[in-house]
């Protein structure tokens, strides 16, 4: 297996053997090591998706079934009553990790429903049959990524630089990735191109994720801060920007990682093609636009302390931590999914979308 292979190949997320936990690789802990965790309390699956151990929205979707896969299990000599409350209120515990992640819910409510479809069913075929289903949406987020990668690729050349915030590669997916995807592939297919990865502040997954997924397939790949996007475009680097997305509204308002609406901006004063690329599923036809979507708030202090030997302001001094910020429909050139590239007008086009 060559290098690109490797990343875009790279088990994430699986079932253990036994099919009663879930083992993730914790993201937290890269890049300078690859620690796996084992994980089939509720408590511990929660964490991991509030701590980011587990991160970006595709994975997070996938991590939710296997997760309700595994937590059902837990009280299937239920009477399906009973067992139908419990899924519910696990299944409610889970949603309120991330509720900026639209995937989280989508992942949740798929599996509540078929809970709820199959209810003639003895609940110890609803639980094998939750496992199935389970492993139905990794197996999708494979083909949608591999979509999603074939259609980004249209929209660059051999050569080009192109720039990305966060990390949407194969360690927030499945396979390959949303944002990156497009790059992995046209690596495996002896294309070049020069990736700028913002840092992300202040989490730091371009940092962490990103710069280590790319420099890890052979991918040129340069690092800078977040308030470096500027000089890089004009200085005629970046021909094109792809990130990812976490919620797409009705009208194509969409929620990433804290910094993107920014870096929008800039792409769109420099006159850069600007792309959000993730599965149909980020679609929030629910959510009419970007007002709508709910922002996640962390931890304060991970700004003045989660990097540091020190903490890096007084401790009177207040800090505003939003996970993610809203990037306006205006400054898009498209969207990408794996049913097609979607162009403006959103609104419409979007609907056109799921008409197909």
């Amino acid at each position: 297996m060559n290098a690109v292979d490797s990343v875009t190949h790279a088990e994430n997320i699986r079932l253990s053997e036994d099919e009663k936990s879930v083992i993730i690789l914790d993201q937290t802990q890269l890049p300078n090591r690859q620690i796996y965790l084992t994980l089939n309390e509720p408590e511990k699956l929660w964490d991991a998706i509030k701590l980011l151990q587990i991160r970006g929205a595709p994975a997070i979707g996938i991590f939710a079934g296997y997760s309700m896969y595994v937590l059902a299990q837990q009280f299937s000599d239920l009477p399906y009553e009973q067992f139908l409350n419990e899924f519910h209120k696990q299944k409610e515990y889970l949603n309120s990790s991330r509720p900026t992640a639209v995937n989280l819910s989508w992942a949740l409510n798929r599996t509540e429903n078929l809970v709820r479809d199959q209810h003639n069913l003895p609940t110890a075929q609803i639980v094998k049959n939750l496992g199935l289903e389970a492993k139905k949406i990794h197996q999708e987020d494979i083909e949608m990524c591999t979509k999603i990668s074939e259609y980004g690729l249209t929209l660059i050349h051999n050569g080009d630089g192109i720039l990305t915030h966060c990390n949407a590669g194969p360690l927030a997916t499945s396979r390959y990735g949303t944002a990156t995807g497009p790059i992995f592939l046209g690596r495996e297919r002896g294309m070049n191109f020069h990736v700028f990865s913002d840092e992300t502040r202040p989490l730091l997954q371009g940092a962490r994720l990103t710069s280590y997924e790319l420099q890890k397939a052979g991918v040129d790949v340069t690092l800078i801060c977040d308030s470096m996007a500027s000089i890089v475009m004009k200085q005629g680097w970046v021909n094109a920007v792809f990130v990812g997305c976490d919620r797409i509204a009705a009208n194509g308002d969409f929620a990433n990682k804290i910094g993107t609406s920014g870096v929008a901006i800039l792409a769109k004063h420099y006159g850069i093609p600007f792309y959000t690329l993730g599965p149909s599923s980020t679609i929030d036809f629910n959510t009419p636009g970007g007002e709508d979507i709910k922002i996640e708030l962390r931890d304060p202090d991970e700004i003045k302390t989660m990097w540091y030997k020190e903490p890096m302001a007084l401790k009177e001094v207040k800090c505003y931590n939003p996970s993610f910020d809203v990037t306006d429909h205006s400054l898009l050139t498209g969207i990408v999914t794996e049913r097609g590239i979607v162009y403006p007008p959103f609104k419409e086009n979007l609907k056109k979308l799921f008409s197909k």
